[in-house]
């Protein structure tokens, strides 16, 4: 039976919820880091990070089997995969006694959701192109963002009345609800005659084919900058409200709150990406996120933490900066490689994971007493980031450059 088309809201909807899984999966964890490591024996701070950074593992490497197999199989398939490995990966968490197999199943969690993650943005890909991409990417992300608003307060709710494991039962029939949905709503987008045939060279050809894209490239490690140090916040912000702030009764409406400054920014880039462009836009965003960085560390270099009031200034000033990069960066990214858009988003999903990971698990270790690493974090990533973007630029003039003297 053929599926017929859904309107552009309900695939807006759909592609955000198969996103939103992640966020819930790694959100509404946050409140209960302390009561799952006294449970698996740890009390470090380090450790317990490590619940959140891991799930980016595995987001990292489950595309570079799934991108390849949806090019060939196409996309809904693979999407199916993912939750059944999803669905054991969480199993394995709800009954772990130790860190090393809470850890396993965090990083096969983030492998079974890398498929609806990597898939549903090539669906963009299939259907959308251009600046329009981006927008609909911002819509996406929008709805997206609604679950970090929420996640951390269901997961204390959740706490409080139950215990931790349910969280984790939670997001299995929220998976198990949108698993179906995706099946009765939405058709294949990748059509017979654009399929490529499976092979071991699957991945090579892909890697060599994207290589000859410098834009791809680096934008891909632009977001891999911004993506790593918004990682530490993700991971380090249970430990900079709860312990630095003794904030844990109100550490989800914080996270609520924060998440909405880049909730907001996310939608006025879907109207601002098509009358400005993607490239403008990204090039303003980095040089705010770079001077508000810089701002913070002449404000308060030398001292302790600021008023909590201060900091969530800062804070959603940031993350104000970062909406308007995460749909925007993934879209340039991918612009140029729409005829391999699924081992395309497969390749530019590991580099920047791979990227942020290691930059996440590394500026964590720091955030101790002070947020201050946080921010020196922000101010290196971004100012790394301005400089790829520099070249970007200016390689770009100089192949226009070329163009116009073969003509002349």
């Amino acid at each position: 039976m053929k599926i017929k088309k859904p309107s552009q809201l309900e695939f807006v909807a759909l592609m955000a919820s198969l996103m939103s899984i992640v966020a819930l999966a790694i959100d509404a964890l946050l409140p209960a880091l302390d009561y799952i490591g006294f449970s698996i024996g740890t009390t470090k701070s380090s450790d317990t990070q490590l619940l959140i950074t891991m799930i980016f593992l595995g987001l990292g490497i489950g595309p570079l089997l799934f991108g390849p197999i949806s090019d060939s199989l196409g996309r809904k398939p693979i999407v199916y995969m993912g939750f059944g490995i999803f669905i054991i990966a969480s199993m394995i968490c709800i009954y772990s006694e130790s860190l090393l197999w809470m850890v396993i199943g965090r990083i096969l969690q983030g492998v079974g959701l890398s498929a609806p993650r990597t898939i549903s943005i090539a669906m963009v890909r299939d259907t959308y192109s251009g600046d329009y991409m981006a927008r609909i990417m911002s819509f996406i992300t929008v709805v997206f963002i609604l679950v970090p608003i929420i996640a951390p307060a269901m997961g204390k709710f959740v706490l409080d009345h139950y215990n931790w494991q349910a969280i984790f039962y939670i997001q299995l029939v929220f998976s198990v609800l949108v698993s179906w949905w995706f099946w009765k709503r939405q058709p294949e987008t990748l059509d017979e005659e654009k399929r490529v045939r499976f092979s071991g060279h699957i991945f090579v050809d892909g890697l060599k084919e994207l290589i000859k894209y410098k834009k791809t490239i680096g934008y891909t490690l632009v977001s891999g900058f911004v993506t790593g140090s918004f990682m530490v916040y993700l991971s380090a912000s249970q430990q900079i409200f709860h312990t630095q702030y003794g904030l844990k009764e109100e550490f989800p409406f914080i996270f609520a709150g924060l998440a909405i400054s880049i909730g907001s920014a996310t939608f006025l880039n879907g109207t601002f990406v098509v009358k400005y462009g993607m490239e403008k836009i990204i090039n303003t965003s980095i040089f705010s996120f770079f001077g508000i960085s810089l701002l913070y560390l002449i404000f308060f270099y030398n001292t302790e933490n600021p008023n909590i009031v201060i900091l969530l200034a800062f804070f959603a000033m940031q993350f104000f900066s970062i909406g308007f990069l995460f749909g925007n960066l993934r879209a340039m990214a991918m612009q140029p490689i729409g005829h391999i858009a699924g081992i395309g988003a497969a390749i530019t999903g590991f580099l920047s994971t791979m990227m942020a990971v290691p930059i996440s698990i590394y500026i964590g270790k720091f955030v101790d007493q002070r947020a201050l690493p946080l921010f020196i974090g922000f101010l290196v990533c971004s100012f790394l980031s301005i400089l790829i973007i520099t070249y970007l630029k200016f390689d770009s003039k100089r192949q226009r450059a070329k163009e116009m003297s073969k003509l002349s």
